[in-house]
């Protein structure tokens, strides 16, 4: 006698919450439920609130592909890293993606991440990302005066934000920090401690914030009264060997540099080395201060005066930016700065007495 044959039990599989459900639920049109959901302005605050607290208790979750259907968008912030970059974005990026990933998922966004070899490769992906709809809008770090990113998705109209500022804002939107200011207070702290003779290291050359710092430097010797003196301003420097380099040109002058003002803390490492060399003692003999906030800085002797930025908070505020930009907000109002903060360290101190000539004799 052959067994009856077990069938296998059908796993029971919870109904999906529809739109038409959470309608029903609040006694709404689905056109008013939809539109509430995806922040249309004709929504009031208490209907999108009220949408949004029942669509979480009832476990409403959109398809993605239907949404993107009928909003036209995919709900995806983009970034493209140059990893060609003179420190590959480093040290921010980390702490950066989370501030972005974290400000994007509270609003039930997501994030595509590329990485680029070069500008063309830059300017490829972005088109290829928005072609592709996997990106509604994209955030663009470390800006350049004139910068092709800004240019093609301007021309294109594809929102974007700036992690910086460019030569022309025309309808540019941007989260920055007032590096200018760092620098300028760097200056007036040095000359209170006595220093007159007070060099500058710049940044990549082409970058916004390497012009934006230079102004600030040359902003903190006229408020300290102080002249500018062109032969204190080295070339540009991104990196240890380049920042030993300045440090090198700096303190040879005929009247030499007592302090220095960096614009990156990769290249004030190499002023170490410089001294080191020279047998002067960093905070003593030469002061430091930089900027980046960088965690060698905190581990080298004396440790780094530096400008230090919460990149995380401005990965969250980027987001929040872009995410208002894609739904209709005028890049006008898309428009912060924020300061850096100051790690007051041992890099820096009161300017050295000058040195005794050596006495003549008849």
């Amino acid at each position: 006698m052959q067994g009856n044959a077990v069938k296998p039990e059908r796993q029971s599989r919870a109904k999906r919450v529809t739109i038409a459900d959470l309608a029903r639920h609040l006694d709404l049109t689905k056109g008013t439920v939809s539109r509430a959901l995806n922040d249309y302005p004709d929504i009031s605050e208490s209907t999108r609130t009220r949408v949004r607290k029942a669509a979480e208790n009832l476990g409403y979750r959109p398809l993605s592909h239907a949404q993107a259907i009928r909003t036209g968008r995919t709900k995806s912030i983009g970034l493209v890293l140059e990893v060609t970059e003179h420190d590959a974005h480093r040290p921010f990026v980390d702490k950066f993606l989370a501030g972005l990933s974290e400000a994007a998922s509270r609003q039930d966004w997501t994030m595509t991440v590329a990485t680029a070899a070069g500008d063309q490769d830059t300017l490829r992906l972005l088109q290829k990302l928005s072609d592709e709809r996997k990106a509604d809008g994209f955030i663009l770090p470390r800006t350049k005066l004139d910068d092709p990113r800004i240019a093609f998705l301007r021309d294109h109209q594809i929102p974007f934000v700036l992690y910086g500022r460019t030569e022309d804002p025309t309808g540019c939107a941007w989260f920055d920090i007032t590096s200018e200011d760092a620098m300028c207070e760097a200056v007036q702290t040095l000359a209170a401690l006595g220093h007159r003779r007070i060099g500058f290291v710049p940044g990549g050359s082409g970058y916004t914030y390497t012009k934006l710092r230079h102004e600030g430097y040359a902003a903190g010797l006229k408020a300290a009264g102080l002249p500018f003196d062109a032969a204190l301003v080295s070339e540009p420097a991104v990196n240890p060997a380049a920042g030993e380099a300045a440090a090198h040109m700096l303190v040879s002058l005929g009247a030499p540099a007592t302090a220095i003002v960096y614009s990156l803390d990769r290249a004030a490492l190499g002023a170490y080395a410089a001294a080191k060399t020279r047998g002067l003692t960093i905070g003593r003999d030469l002061s430091l201060i930089s900027y980046d906030g960088i965690p060698e800085g905190a581990l080298i002797t004396p440790q780094l005066t530096t400008w230090a930025v919460d990149t995380r908070k401005a990965g969250e505020r980027l987001a929040e930016l872009l995410i208002r930009l894609i739904r209709g907000a005028a890049p006008e109002d898309c428009r912060e700065l924020a300061p850096a903060r100051l790690l007051d360290r041992a890099s820096h101190g009161p300017a050295p007495l000058p040195r005794a000539l050596p006495s003549i004799t008849d």
